[in-house]
């Protein structure tokens, strides 16, 4: 029914006239008395789409006052800030030849009214030759300077390929063509200090170079760095001991480099980092750049190296994110030891009455299962120190292993793997974006980056008292150590500087001979000094606050491997729950052939049969002859630290050599 009043001043349908395929055109009546508009909610206070885009961010206004300023609450002004810490950017970017920084501004290049806003910073005190100027000194470098997580992921999905958004929530991403760590293109600049200070030669981690060759890359980092748009900046603390905190600056090409330091390093709070400064280490990440092949003492095109005395770290054909987070670990076993403070490459955890244990292994022994304890606190699960306040966490982050991981094994770090943690290497469905853990198609080295407190009971800050015990583990594939031994500190020691594991050679049919790992002080790879001086740090620590040495093994029983059984989880917990309980110490002990060591005869819950592994072997020469074998192994692999000397008399390693196998 057509309807022809406009009471409501809208519409009508005018019958006479019609429209397209005989429909009845509909004629609209202005009001004469309103505007027609949608007056639901009041109109924005933007004139253009850029501005109206512009009012989506508000400003962070600092919060500190200025120090010897009268006024208690006088705020530095955020153009003065942004000067000191851009002047201050430039300096660590500076060219050695020229002497000067680059040109930086602050922002995402892309957004061009944004970078505009801060005038470029310059070094006054500093004159600049016209016959040394390059290309890269006539533009700005754009610094992307302590992005936060949602920053970074829109950088990496913007214009890294390879990044995506997982289905968890944390960012995909790949590290190139290294997957894992380069140790044979690892450099430390060898200079009169360092000559006598660290442990070189056989069996030392640590690859000569000299001053001059480390400087050659450096700048080959550096003009690299320079010559890009933008640079990632990130200040980051080490070390939760306000007492032994180290700056560090890591100037990266990628927004994983940066994401991934976020999450490894301590984070400033904005006070803080107002007045952050100058970084006490640098770190030049250029890792998509190769090193010069032709330059002395390379020997790839990758090339990582240290120069202590410079404070400076230079990274050349390798994007593997653990190449930084390592080399500061190395940097720390130099550091914190000049400060009389042990850094230990070990899990830690505290239980509710405030007894911290330390807990020693190589991969595959368990350390991260057995610090994971919903009944107590996590400290940390890589890297800490030893120091007269207790013990510290050095970094702010976990990096886990991915490979296999499950809901069901491992919880917490399945749930660790959200917004703002970063996966590396792991394939995933292309659709869904469901990571397939089990997918070694890029590497069998998997990794997740995330924060601390993404574990629900990290303890922060993550600080703790001194260690009541230190748990040394090994995953003893031969079968012969006990599931777990009291050690003397000599015993201790002796451990402690074997670092020993060992692990099957093969999951191949007919592959049944152990391999035997020594590795100095459980890291081999990242210690800096001679062991002996680690562990004699370690002895004199547990002996002024009365800690206990544990050897625990996680490996066989009843034979080695193929022949034996693996020592089950269950027992091993119950093991460790009578370490922490305290109920440990008093057990009845009896002393083993051999190695000597001090086996408990019961513990609750875990069948005392098993606790002698003599008495799990049916073939006992078979098992006398492997024990003999691992004790010439040990003995073996220990000839390469018999001539160092603790001390002037030589004694405390005289100590060390008894400990060992007596056969």
């Amino acid at each position: 029914m057509a309807k022809n009043g406009t009471e409501n001043g809208e519409f009508s349908f005018a019958s006479p006239r019609t429209g397209r395929r005989g429909l009845s055109t509909i004629q609209t009546h202005k009001k004469q008395t309103e505007v027609c508009h949608d007056d639901s909610s009041p109109s924005v206070r933007a004139q253009t789409i850029d501005e109206l885009h512009s009012l989506q961010k508000k400003k962070s206004a600092p919060t500190t006052p200025i120090k010897g300023t009268q006024g208690a609450f006088s705020t530095l002004s955020e153009e003065e800030r942004q000067k000191q810490q851009l002047q201050s950017i430039s300096a660590s970017l500076a060219s050695l030849t020229r002497e000067t920084g680059p040109k930086v501004v602050r922002g995402d290049p892309a957004r061009k009214s944004e970078s505009q806003k801060v005038s470029h910073v310059g070094h006054h005190h500093y004159t600049t030759p016209t016959f040394n100027i390059s290309d890269s000194a006539l533009k700005f470098t754009h610094i992307l300077y302590n992005l936060s997580p949602a920053e970074l992921y829109e950088q990496a999905i913007k214009y890294e390929k390879g990044s995506f958004i997982a289905s968890s929530g944390a960012l995909a991403t790949l590290s190139g063509a290294k997957t894992g760590r380069a140790p044979r293109d690892k450099r430390v600049v060898k200079d009169e200090t360092t000559e006598n200070e660290l442990w070189w030669g056989k069996g030392a981690p640590n690859i000569e170079m000299d001053e001059h060759t480390f400087l050659v890359n450096r700048e080959r980092a550096v003009d690299y760095l320079n010559s890009l748009d933008k640079v990632f900046v990130n200040d980051q603390f080490l070390n939760w001991d306000p007492d032994h905190r180290i700056k560090v600056r890591i100037v990266s090409a990628r927004a994983y480099h940066s994401l991934f330091m976020h999450n490894m390093c301590i984070r400033p709070t904005p006070e803080e980092l107002e007045d952050f400064g100058t970084p006490d280490f640098t770190i030049y990440n250029a890792g998509q750049f190769p090193c010069n092949r032709y330059t002395h003492y390379m020997t790839s095109s990758t090339s990582v190296d240290l120069n202590l005395a410079r404070r400076e770290m230079v990274i050349l054909g390798t994007q593997y994110a653990g190449e930084m987070k390592k080399g500061l670990f190395s940097v720390m076993h130099y550091l914190m030891p000049q400060r009389q403070i042990l850094s230990l490459h070990s899990g830690c955890n505290m239980g509710k009455d405030g007894d911290v244990a330390l807990f020693f292994g190589l991969s595959g022994t368990g350390k991260t299962t057995l610090s994971t304890d919903h009944n107590r606190y996590l400290i940390g699960d890589d890297e800490h120190c030893w120091s007269d306040n207790g013990v510290s966490n050095i970094e702010g982050g976990c990096y886990a292993k991915c490979v296999d991981l499950s809901k069901e094994k491992e919880p917490d770090i399945w749930n660790a793997i959200k917004f703002g943690a970063v996966l590396e290497n792991v394939v995933f469905d292309e659709h869904t974006r469901e990571v397939d853990y089990s997918d070694k198609s890029v590497t069998e080295n998997t990794r997740a980056a995330y924060p601390i407190e993404y574990i629900p009971n990290a303890k922060i800050p993550c600080v703790g008292p001194h260690p009541k015990n230190v748990i040394l583990l090994a995953c003893d594939a031969f079968g012969v150590l006990p599931p777990v031994s009291k050690l003397s500190l000599a015993q201790t020691m002796y451990h402690f500087i074997s670092g020993y594991t060992a692990l099957v050679a093969g999951t191949e049919e007919g592959v049944k001979e152990p391999q035997a790992t020594f590795s100095a002080c459980f890291g081999a790879a990242f210690i800096m000094l001679h062991p002996t001086k680690y562990a004699a740090m370690l002895a004199e620590k547990m002996q002024k606050h009365g800690a206990t040495g544990w050897l625990v093994n996680t490996g066989w029983s009843g034979g080695r491997y193929g022949s034996g059984n693996r020592i089950k989880l269950a027992y091993t917990r119950k093991i460790i729950d009578a370490i922490h309980s305290g109920s440990l110490l008093k057990a009845n002990y009896t002393k083993t052939e051999v190695f000597g060591l001090e086996i408990p005869t019961e513990i609750e819950g875990v069948p005392s049969e098993i606790l002698d592994p003599m008495n799990t072997w049916s073939d006992k020469k078979a098992y006398k002859d492997t024990l003999l074998k691992l004790g010439g192994l040990f003995k073996k692999n220990f000839e390469g630290f018999i001539n160092y000397k603790i001390g002037k008399d030589n004694k405390l390693t005289e100590e060390i050599l008894a400990a060992g196998p007596i056969f």
